[in-house]
């Protein structure tokens, strides 16, 4: 295979790596560009799908390592005491984070941010430095422990018990426009990717509104994959409906990572036990990870910020899409949601699955978001179709009972609901 040959068969695994690590589009064009380059001038390639692919992605992480190095030449300022620092974005890692870091001394947050955020080496920060390899492993381990200090993401949690039968709740729509949100939560797990975060929520199937599902979530430190900053999240599940936080199977316990920017969330990578084996699926494993967990072009994620966007219209049951080629979603309206004695003030949020990504292909959900940006209600329905192969019937003869949705003239119908502790 011709050096630019190989890079065609690889370029999507390298727009995949070099774009997450990359703040800027354009920057990270340029980026691909000297690689390819570098590839088609290279002498000694190795044979082999699997080491070639490897030294591809290993030019990579030095080309990108490449363009941080410049920045920090060409952007630094000056700190007390003299000291330069590298210069992150809240799109880097999360606010809380990024303030805890702030709050440090200037060697502190340069130590931490070219190690952790950068990926550079202890010998390669020595050499930058021009300080002692001896003296970097000193230091870091100072400003770790500064950071763990003023960094107290411990703290209380007061853990409410789900109720087993769903409460009852009525739906209003608001004669409003719209309000504008900030929803920082993941797709289909609500919890927010940020470190301090737990979270336990629950899934009720209809019309028996009885809890098949129950799970405890929880930010439990920081991650990277594949060079991509990010925050691990366990998801750890009780089956029966019955709360078994005491009763914890390690098999029912998912692992996620997660990315949370100024502008998207987005699932970075996701492992969990099948039959005594841990599988594990980051971004870079193509279809297998970006259909059942990704979202988005180039699994971008989320937008937080949401607002009408025009892309669906809603009279009443009946939806009326505009967009039907990507994984998208719209705020379509303006309710009041009243659960548990509690009244909310929320947008809808509705993500028709018209193609496969984190959701099941061909399915709806329905959120209903307050103004804090919390889930207070998400509801799934099924197309009248949808795995009829594996239930035996159309979903209108298995839940008749069940609210139903016109989505483009097809006939959609309510399965379950999900609540969290929020409303409880």
């Amino acid at each position: 295979m011709t050096p630019a040959a190989l890079y065609a068969a690889h370029l999507c695994v390298l727009q995949r790596f070099v774009y997450y690590r990359l703040p800027s589009r354009a920057d990270a064009d340029d980026v691909l560009q000297e690689i390819a380059l570098a590839v088609l001038s290279a002498k000694d390639i190795p044979e082999g799908e699997e080491r070639q692919k490897a030294w591809l992605l290993g030019l990579a992480r030095h080309k990108c390592a490449d363009y941080f190095r410049r920045a920090y030449r060409e952007a630094p300022f000056t700190c007390e005491g003299g000291t330069s620092e590298p210069v992150y974005t809240q799109t880097r890692v999360g606010l809380d984070v990024r303030d805890c870091l702030d709050a440090l001394p200037a060697p502190d947050r340069q130590l931490l941010a070219l190690y952790y955020l950068e990926d550079c080496p202890q010998t390669e920060i020595a050499k930058n430095l021009d300080i002692p390899l001896g003296t970097v492993k000193s230091r870091l381990h100072t400003a770790k422990a500064r950071f763990r200090e003023t960094y107290d993401y411990e703290g209380a949690y007061p853990m409410k018990q789900l109720p087993t039968i769903l409460p009852a709740y009525k739906i209003e729509p608001i004669p409003l426009p719209p309000f504008e949100t900030r929803c920082e939560e993941l797709i289909g797990w609500m919890l927010i990717p940020r470190l301090g975060e737990k979270l336990q929520w629950g899934l009720y199937d209809l019309p028996e509104r009885v809890r098949t599902e129950h799970y405890e979530m929880e930010a439990v430190g920081l991650a990277s994959v594949h060079g991509v900053e990010g925050v691990e999240l366990t998801a750890r599940e009780s089956n029966g409906g019955q709360h078994e936080s005491t009763h914890r199977n390690d098999d029912l316990t998912r692992t996620f990572i997660a990315q949370l920017t100024g502008t998207h969330v987005r699932l970075l990578a996701e492992s969990h036990m099948d039959n005594g084996v841990r599988r594990c699926y980051t971004f870079l494993d193509g279809d297998a990870f970006l259909k059942n967990w990704g979202f988005g072009e180039d699994n971008c994620g989320r937008e937080i910020d949401l607002k009408p966007k025009g892309l669906i219209a809603r009279e009443g049951n009946t939806l009326t899409l505009t967009a039907q080629s990507v994984p998208f979603m719209d705020v379509v309206g303006r309710y009041a949601v009243t659960i548990n004695g509690k009244r909310y003030d929320t947008v809808c949020l509705i993500m028709p699955n018209t193609c496969n990504n984190i959701y099941d292909k061909g399915c709806c959900s329905e959120q209903f978001i307050g103004q804090n940006g919390r889930t207070v209600l998400w509801r799934r329905f099924n197309p009248d179709n949808w795995r009829v192969e594996r239930y035996g019937m159309p979903w209108t003869e298995k839940l008749p009972e069940n609210q139903r949705l016109t989505i483009n003239g097809e006939t959609y119908v309510h399965w379950y609901d999900c609540i969290t502790e929020y409303v409880i």
